[in-house]
Order: structure tokens, then sequence, then C-alpha cells
């Protein structure tokens, strides 16, 4: 069932989705997120990867970031640290940026991002890779990422395999979220890469010395610093139109 990856499409990613429902698949997806430490990945192995010398203050990108949750919570964690993360979440849902609308919000493809080169110390992307049907995608993605990437990249997503699928049907079961989450949460599963198939895509983007690593048997880090020759945004993006601009950007933020 799992030995080859689908691209059957999620209910999360129905573009007929109204506002309610679109606020509402986030706080189911907030239940199964606090069981599963979500940010643990972004705060303490991030933060050692990168050295706690150079995590004092970062400007971070998070790409495919819904409701921005996950840049609150680690804004959160790195001010309990004394350090300064200002996290700006990028997503082409605007209605899902609007559930978040004190943060910096910039509305956007992870294919063509509207940013100019090493643009962030940090580039991330939590759970958003699987949401991509091609793998000539995902490499455009993680070019994208590092291009507007100063120090790195660090990216994660669920791993294709029986033990996190068996974990999600107990899980989702267990929350009672509706149907439909219940179901995307196996598609989830099924539509995600393994971890050599990742690392594969990594090397194919031009990752070099990328670190490709199991956390916990249910997702795949990949992690490379930016020791490569700047992407040109034109080497990049011309296949791929950019969303229309800003959703928001506070200032002072």
């Amino acid at each position: 069932m799992l030995c080859q990856r689908i691209t059957e499409p999620e209910h999360f990613d129905d573009p007929a989705r109204t506002p309610e429902e679109i606020a509402d698949g986030y706080r189911q997806l907030a239940r199964v997120n606090r069981l599963f430490a979500f940010h643990d990945p972004y705060t303490r192995v991030m933060a050692r990867w990168l050295g706690h010398a150079h995590c004092a203050r970062l400007s971070i990108l998070d790409l495919g970031a819904g409701d921005g949750s996950l840049g609150a919570a680690m804004e959160k964690w790195a001010h309990a640290q004394d350090w300064e993360w200002k996290v700006t979440n990028c997503d082409v849902n605007r209605i899902a940026l609007q559930l978040s609308p004190n943060a910096r919000n910039v509305a956007g493809s992870a294919l063509a991002l509207p940013f100019r080169p090493d643009a962030f110390d940090v580039v991330i992307a939590s759970q958003m890779t699987h949401h991509l049907d091609r793998a000539d995608e995902v490499v455009q993605h993680l070019r994208e990422a590092q291009r507007v990437a100063r120090q790195g990249v660090f990216i994660t997503d669920m791993k294709r395999s029986l033990f996190l699928y068996a974990v999600i049907w107990c899980v989702t079961h267990a929350l009672r979220l509706r149907p439909e989450m219940r179901r995307d949460g196996l598609l989830s599963v099924q539509r995600s890469w393994t971890r050599a198939e990742l690392g594969q895509l990594a090397e194919r983007a031009g990752f070099r010395n990328a670190m490709v690593r199991s956390y916990f048997g249910a997702r795949v880090i990949v992690a490379a610093r930016k020791n490569a020759p700047t992407v040109s945004a034109s080497e990049t993006s011309a296949a791929y139109p950019a969303a229309d601009g800003f959703y928001s950007a506070p200032t002072g933020k």
C-alpha cells in the first residue's frame, strides 16, 4: 500500500472550502499538533543544528505556514531563551493567513517566492512538501528556499511508512476528528516521501552536504547550510509565476 507515493488530492487543499471550513480545519489540526510537539524540530533541533551562537537573532521564513501557529510557537520558545526570532508566514491561501492577522504574512507560492536572494537567515517548511504533486515541484521548492536563505534551509515532512500510517489512524480516531480530516491524515502519509526519496530530491536541487535524517520514525528532516553560490531568481522562478504579493506585513514586527 505504501510502496509507491500517491497524489490523490487532500480535502485540506480544496480551493472550494469556505472560510469557516478552513478555520475549523486548522483548529482540528492544532489538536493533533499538540500531541506531536510539532514545533520541536524548529526549536530545539534546529537551534542545535545552527549552533546556539548563531541563534540570538534570526529572521525566518515559514513556507506553507497556514495559520501561522508554528511561527508563533517558535517566537515564544526563542523569547524564553532570550533570543529574538522573527518569523514571516508565507502561504498561497490568504484565508489561512488571515487567521493570524497580527503576524508577518505574505501571500505567495513556494515555487516562486516573492523575495530577493538571501532575504532571510533561515527558510523552513513544516509538513508542506507532500502537498506538492510532482518531484520537479519539490526540487523547485527547495531551490527557491535555498535562494532566499542566508544561513540555511531546514525542512521537515511526514515519512511515508506503515508505522506512521497506523499512528495517524489511531490518533485521528481517538481525537474524533471529522471524517475528512481523518482521511486527509492518512492521505498525507501516502502522499509523503521516504527518507531516500527526499535525499535524492535535495541532491537534484543542488543542496550540498545536506543532512537527511529521520525524526522519531515519523518525519524526515532535510537541512542544508547555504554554502553554494546564490541561485538567481531568473534561474529558478521563470516557469512558476509568483502569487500577487503581500497580504500583510506589519511594521515594527
